[in-house]
């Protein structure tokens, strides 16, 4: 099945609960309500309809007709628009706002022409009576400007009984957004003859694209043309089908929607394909919470979230996933990577599967991610995972195909991209740092190639790149001993080198050690001895007949360093909690 395929079937399933708009409408963001009486007098002050989020304060979502594609031509929408056009006021210049709104009244005039509801004949009486002058005169706030308004005859507004819900209003707009005149041909997306569609609805909410939207389908040059055919006629999708897929695309990607997540610079939405809604919202808000580590706020699907968290549950314990049969059987799961390109959008990544092979996967990769001690959020989720690989820790630095390349191999189970782990290891010279999540990555990467890597703290294992990451370690816990706080730890001088080229580096560090250790002595004696017993077992551990310093050490043995000094380092950090706890009991007993 194709995405737009996918996409309109989708919208089927959302048409039919009221979540996604009927066709000849779209969701859009409004600001502001001007409520008239039927004389066409405003009643009172704007309604602000906006929701207070923090300090901030967001527009509404609403469903609306259809907007006009505007590029530089005048276009006004119908019974709603931008203040420049319904009240011939904006905060810029203004070049052509009394344009805007000339042709936003000439156009409600000519539509609504003859009509007998009293609530279309209550604006075309405002339209008549209203100069941009009376904005000032009324006090009208300045942060009303440019914003999306609508209308409403009286205060039935509390029932969301706007101008453009009243059935005279959907009647007479049926009638204008009926194509006159299309080219009809056979629809790619429903395989039925139909009216195509010339030019496709833009798509909103991108990160990183156009404010007033983009296309993912479009042709605006003779390149991309083709036997003379013109726009949509290049690829033919009925009206029905591009109204289907652009409305649900663009309710995904909403600021509150619970079907999207941002991986990269890829803004990614995903949906279930299944005929029972609960079923397909509870594999939605599965994959939400593993991948995108939130919790949806939506208070309807509260029955969803208590199904959910026993699964989770059972995830974090490395449990199977696959065995609720009403939920991995039956559904078919789609994921959409886009990203910005100029005025379009670009396809980043698209994979489909059933649910019960993308939950068994999420599953691998989250048991491939196992470490101890664990990350502080697990199952972790992916954007957590790419700002380690970001510079400064910046989701805006990810680089930006490795994100889906990411996705693309847990989705499928495929071992990660290698661009993964020398992206990561390149960042972990470079920042001196190994932390939980650095350390289950690299090891899910060579879990995910066939490797073999101990989940825990593993004093038997005989890599040698293990080894090293472990005498590391210890070999900073001895300076650190020794020497106590300091600016600057042999981490932040030889990490990098010392996981790369053992041989340059650690002979130094033995020597320092050495140095170290007789200070211990004096100090600390036991400490001392607990210290050279380690570093003794650990020399003890290597092939005796090998070169435990070799020259240098490929990629898999670095990241092998890494989990090495990961565990290692932690097992001194829990050898203190315990001290610390043992010593707190004693002295509750005196």
């Amino acid at each position: 099945m194709t995405i737009l395929q996918s996409l309109a079937k989708a919208y089927d399933r959302l048409a039919a609960t009221g979540e996604a708009p009927p066709f000849g409408y779209s969701s859009q963001q409004i600001s502001f309500l001007i409520v008239l009486d039927e004389a066409g007098q405003v009643v009172g002050a704007p309604i602000d309809l906006r929701a207070a989020t923090g300090r901030k304060r967001v527009p509404r979502s609403l469903y609306v007709p259809q907007p006009a594609k505007r590029t530089v031509a005048i276009l006004p929408n119908y019974l709603w628009d931008k203040t420049a056009y319904a009240l011939g006021v904006t905060a810029g210049d203004g070049k052509r706002t009394a344009q805007e709104h000339a042709a936003f009244v000439e156009y409600h005039r000519e539509t609504l022409a003859g009509a007998d509801d009293p609530g279309l004949v209550a604006l075309l009486r405002f339209l008549d009576g209203w100069t941009p002058e009376q904005f000032a005169e009324r006090g009208w706030p300045e942060e009303m400007k440019d914003q999306n308004l609508v209308f409403s005859l009286g205060h039935d507004y509390r029932s969301n009984f706007f101008l453009h819900d009243r059935a005279a209003a959907r009647a007479l707009w049926a009638r204008l957004s009926s194509p006159e005149g299309a080219t009809e041909a056979r629809c790619l997306v429903s395989g039925e003859r139909a009216p195509i569609a010339r030019l496709h609805p833009s798509i909103k909410g991108v990160w990183g694209a156009q404010s007033a939207g983009a296309s993912i389908v479009s042709f605006n040059a003779d390149a991309f043309t083709s036997y003379g055919h013109e726009q949509g006629d290049n690829a033919p999708v009925s009206e029905a089908a591009t109204a289907a897929y652009t409305s649900v695309l663009n309710k995904f990607l909403a600021r509150d929607s619970r079907n999207r997540i941002q991986i990269g610079d890829a803004s990614t939405v995903f949906w279930a394909d299944c005929e029972e809604a609960n079923r397909a919202v509870e594999a939605e808000m599965f994959f939400a919470l593993v991948m995108g580590g939130e919790e949806p706020k939506h208070d309807e699907a509260v029955e969803e979230k208590d199904r959910i968290r026993p699964m989770l549950e059972a995830l974090r314990e490395g449990c199977s996933i696959t065995a609720r049969p009403e939920l991995a059987a039956g559904i078919r799961f789609h994921v959409l990577g886009l990203a910005p390109n100029a005025a379009r959008l670009s396809v980043r990544y698209w994979f489909d599967d059933d649910f019960g092979a993308i939950a068994a996967r999420l599953a691998q990769h989250t048991e491939a991610m196992r470490i101890e001690p664990p990350p502080r959020t697990f199952p972790t989720p992916l954007w957590m995972g790419l700002k380690e690989l970001a510079p400064q820790g910046k989701t805006e630095n990810v680089p930006p195909n490795l994100a889906g390349e990411w996705l693309r191999a847990i989705l499928a189970g495929t071992p990660y991209p290698l661009t993964l782990q020398a992206t990561l290891l390149m960042r972990v010279r470079a920042d001196k740092s190994v932390d939980a999540l650095r350390a289950a990555i690299l090891k899910a990467g060579l879990i995910t190639r066939g490797k073999k890597v101990p989940v825990s703290f593993d004093p038997d294992n005989k890599n040698r790149g293990y080894l090293l990451g472990r005498l590391f370690a210890v070999y900073e816990q001895v300076q650190s001993a020794a020497l106590g706080g300091i600016n600057a730890t042999i981490r932040d001088k030889f990490y990098g080198a010392a996981s790369a080229t053992p041989r340059k580096v650690f002979p130094v560090l033995d020597r320092g050690s050495a140095n170290h250790l007789g200070k211990l002595r004096r100090d600390k004696p036991g400490y001392a001895v607990v210290l050279e017993k380690q570093i003794g077992a650990i020399m003890a551990v290597f092939d005796p007949a090998g070169d435990p310093f070799p020259t240098a050490l490929n990629a898999d043995e670095q990241s092998l360093f890494a989990v090495g000094y990961y565990h290692q380092k932690n097992v001194f950090f829990r050898k203190k909690d315990e001290d610390s706890s043992e010593a707190a009991t004693e002295t509750g007993s005196h």
